[in-house]
Order: C-alpha cells, then structure tokens, then sequence
C-alpha cells in the first residue's frame, strides 16, 4: 500500500474546514436482516467520526433507524400473511418471531448488538419516536406550507413530474394503518394535524407528531435541518445524478435554510459470484451471521482498507483465510515493526481497532487446526494453545475464536480445509514407501529425544532430513542400511499427513504437528512406520 493518508482523516480534514461542532450521522431501514453490505455505511461512519476526534473535533456520532418506513412488500422471508400488512410503518407490524416489539426490532435489536461487538457505539433514534415526539412538527409543517417550492425542486433535479395531488406528508391512516394509501386533503398550521383520505375508504385528521411521516426525499433533508447532522455516509445508488442526495442538498437549503452533509459516498459490498447484497432479493449475509464466522477487527478491517468509493468483494469461504492472514500480518508488523510500515498501513490498523474487541493472539488457521485436532473439545483446545505457546489466560476471548471457527467450518469451509484425525492408523499407510516409513520411524525416535518442540522446529526437522550429515539423515540411512539417502522433504510431509489424516496433503505441518501430544505421535509415527494389512487383520 502506498504511503498516503487515509481517507478517513482526508474526510475529516475538508469536514473540519467548517468550524463547529459535527455530527456524523447514518440511518438504515431495519425491513429486512442487515447485512454486512450495510456494514459498509456505519463502519465507514465510525471510521470518519474517530478521525474527526483524533484530530481534535468537537464531534458526535448517531444512527438513525428508519423504523417509521412501511412495509413495502411480503419479502421472500416471510409469510404470504404479511400481505396485511404492506403499506404500515415497520414499528407497528407484528414481530416475525413474535419476540420482538414488533417487526423493525426484529432485526434492529441483532444489528445493534452487532455494532457493539465491532466496537461502533453511536447515539441511537429511533425514527416513529422522533416523529412521535414532535422532534419534526416544524420541518412537517414548513414542507406543507412550501410543498409547490419542493415539488419543483424534485422536477428540476429529478426531471421528474410531480403528480398534481402529491404531498411531502404521509398521513397514516386511522382505520388501517397504513401510510402509503393516503392523501393529504388539508392541515392545520395551529392545530399542528393534517387530514387525510385513503384508499380504504377512511378519511380523517391526524397529528402531525407521529400521525405519519414525511415522503423519503423530504425527510432526508429534514432530518439533516432538524439533528444538524454534518456528514453523512450512504450508497451509490443516492448519489446518483438527480438521486434523493442530489434534491435533498436543495431542498436541505431553499426550505429548511441548512447547509447539507459532508457526503462520503460508498461502493457495494459484492457477495462472492452472487452480487450486490440486498435484503429484498435474499442475496445477503447477515452481520450477526458474519461475526459468528470472522473476527470483529477482520470485518472492520475489509471495510477500512478500501476506499468508500471502491467496491469490495467479499466471500466467507477460502479467500476468509486470506482476508484474515492479511490482517493478521499487518497486526504483527504493526507490533514487531511499526517502523517500518507507512503511514497508510498504520491508520488501517488503528481505525481496524476498536475498544471493547476481543482480540485473540492466536491465529485463525492455526485455531483451524487445533480445533480439529482436539475435535472441538474446549478443554483440550486449550491443552493446545498452551502448548502452542500461546496464553490461556482470556479464555472468553479464546472461546470467541473457537466459535468463529467452528462455524466457519461448518457454513464456508473449503472441504481441503478440513480434516479428521484417525483413531488408528489409517490402511492408507499400505502405500509408504520404504523411505517414507524409515523416516517415520527416524523421526519418531527424534522427537522423543527432545523437550518441547514448536510448531516452527516440527516443520525445520522435517526439512532437515535432506542435508546430508543432519541427525535426521543419519538416522533414516541406518533404518535403510544406505550411507546417505536423496530426500524429497514433500515425501516426507506426505507420510505424515498419511499417517495421521490417511490423506496425503493437510494443514501447515508445523502447527498441526505442534498441536499433539508428543507421545501420540511417537506412538502413531512408530506404529505407521511397520504397518501392514496382516498385522492389521
């Protein structure tokens, strides 16, 4: 990576060219499972709203749920019966699970516990409370009075026509609930209450504080006047010429008289082959479902390293393990040799970071390993990591490491990746050869002259057997009576994976063979090295 500056603090800069306090906002409708495309927006946020404080800002950091949204169809996830319901704001449609308050916690109350778990802590609204408590009455009542002035703008920008009836309020109706089958008929300014007609038949008067909700291109811009918010994150799809960015930057201006948001736009999150995510075509991975999977510092760390305006594609199965082996790298770098990194690389690990993470020593393939090896045995793991060299003294954070892996084995796994040891020599071992058994056998008797041996010195033995003259060359070549054998090392690491797995290829020999018991494999390695179909019968 280049030496440059991250684009968070090149964010904060042009922000803090404005004086003042800031206040870097993010909203998402909660109608579907968040997923991780829409992780992209609030780490992101998170990620501008800690370079505003590392420089100094006097900043504040909010996410908005836009739970006053409706329903606007019956998603491939639920049921034919949540037709009834299309067209209600999500705060008061039934719970999928029945768990809930009602269906925009559903999925609101996982989300939000996922963006503890990343580390990201804003200030959170709810979006039916701000409209219930009259936090919009004045906006509502200013987008009534000017709604001739907001319908051009929407024409000039959008070069869309405006329909002669069309109103910047929603009312919901009193009979059915509904906010997308109304039309406004009149309000009153005083009275602070609109009234309505709808589609079903009911026509009546509401409040203007949570008697509905103002259409989307006016309560973007509303919100930006009421909150002062002073950046904000959002996708392409907003940031499209004549999109709600575009008329909400004019209308935000001519008719709330507020300067528009710092926009930081952001690319998608592509998933795998499949795509774009979005959670009405069920192309999605949600971030709940993704942090039972990743570390948390991972996650934030694909969305960090990328500038906003560059897409990211993401797959949960093998390149994961790249994913986190780059990230791994860099934490190491960042400890061992910090000077030696730019000052790009410093900042994707700093803002990767987040207070209250758990962060694990261990590496992720290596857990790969030492969860198979100990059959996902909590106990036993832990026997390993401490022979691994590694401290057991976090077992909670330990224990989160085992559960991602566990997982990922389970859901995204390459089969390659996994493996099972066998109980007793596996009747692969039928096809050692000569020199591959004299080798077990040399190796056994090695190990078990040593103390302790590491993952590191089980893979520089194994090479060793090559140099003429080296312990391990010497004891294979009195096993075959030869004054020196010619050693291929990848014969070797094949009679150990066959040997133990009864496959010829495995995980990284030096962490797979330092996650047993030495005496297991003295044992196996002796037994592998004389076996035979006869003695086996």
């Amino acid at each position: 990576m280049a030496d440059t500056v991250h684009w968070a603090d090149v964010i904060a800069e042009e922000v803090l060219k404005n004086n003042g306090k800031h206040l870097v906002a993010t909203g998402i409708t909660p109608s579907g499972h968040i997923h991780i495309g829409n992780m992209r927006e609030v780490v992101t946020a998170d990620a501008a709203y800690r370079a505003l404080i590392d420089k100094g800002a006097d900043a504040d950091f909010i996410y908005i749920a836009d739970n006053y949204d409706p329903l606007r169809k019956v998603y491939p996830f639920l049921p034919e019966s949540y037709a009834e319901h299309v067209g209600k704001p999500i705060s008061e449609v039934p719970c999928p699970c029945g768990k809930c308050a009602n269906y925009a916690e559903h999925f609101l109350k996982p989300f939000l516990e996922a963006l503890r778990r990343l580390g990201i802590n804003p200030r959170v609204y709810r979006a039916d409370e701000m409209y219930r408590t009259g936090k919009y009455t004045e906006a509502i009542k200013t987008a009534l009075v000017k709604r001739d002035e907001i319908a051009k703008i929407l024409e000039e920008v959008s070069g869309k026509t405006v329909a002669p009836d069309w109103s910047p309020f929603n009312p919901r109706c009193n009979q059915c609930g509904k906010i997308t089958t109304t039309k406004v008929t009149g309000f009153g300014l005083e009275a602070e209450t609109v009234d309505y007609v709808c589609a079903c038949g009911h026509s009546g008067t509401v409040p203007m504080a949570g008697g509905g909700k103002l259409t989307w291109r006016v309560d973007w811009p509303a919100r930006w006047s009421v909150l002062e918010v002073t950046v904000e994150p959002f996708g392409k799809d907003h940031a499209s010429r004549g999109g709600s960015y575009d008329t909400g930057k004019r209308i935000v201006k001519e008719i709330f008289g507020h300067e528009p948001p710092y926009p930081i736009v952001y690319e998608w999150i592509m998933l795998g082959k499949q795509g774009a995510m979005s959670s009405s075509t069920g192309v999605v991975v949600s971030i709940s479902d993704m942090l039972e999977v990743v570390p948390p510092e991972v996650l934030r760390y694909l969305i960090i390293r990328t500038k906003p305006e560059k897409h990211i594609q993401f797959d949960p199965g093998q390149p994961l393990l790249t994913l986190v082996d780059e990230y791994e790298r860099l934490r190491t770098q960042f400890r061992e040799n910090d000077h030696l990194l730019g000052t790009f690389q410093k900042r994707v690990y700093e803002l990767s970071r987040a207070t209250g993470i758990c962060q694990s020593e261990i590496p992720f393939k290596q857990m790969v390993t030492i969860y198979q090896v100990a059959r996902g045995d909590f106990d036993q793991i832990l026997k390993i990591v401490k022979r691994s060299g590694f401290s057991t003294k976090d077992e909670k954070c330990i224990k989160e490491l085992v559960d991602n892996v566990s997982k990922w084995l389970e859901l995204y796994a390459p089969p390659f990746a996994k493996f099972k040891v066998k109980e007793k020599v596996p009747v692969q071992a039928v096809t050692l050869s000569e020199l591959q058994k004299a080798f077990l056998s040399a190796f056994a008797a090695l190990i078990e002259s040593r103390g302790e041996i590491s993952g590191e010195e089980y893979h520089m033995l194994v090479y060793s057997a090559k140099d003429e003259g080296s312990e391990l060359n010497r004891r294979i070549a009195e096993k075959l009576n030869i004054p020196s054998p010619q050693v291929d090392p990848k014969e070797l690491f094949k009679a150990i994976y066959i040997s133990l797995l009864g496959q010829s290829s495995g995980p990284k020999a030096g962490w797979f063979l330092s996650s047993f018991e030495k005496e297991f494999l003295v044992e196996r390695f002796e037994e592998a090295s004389n076996y035979s179909p006869e003695k086996q019968s």
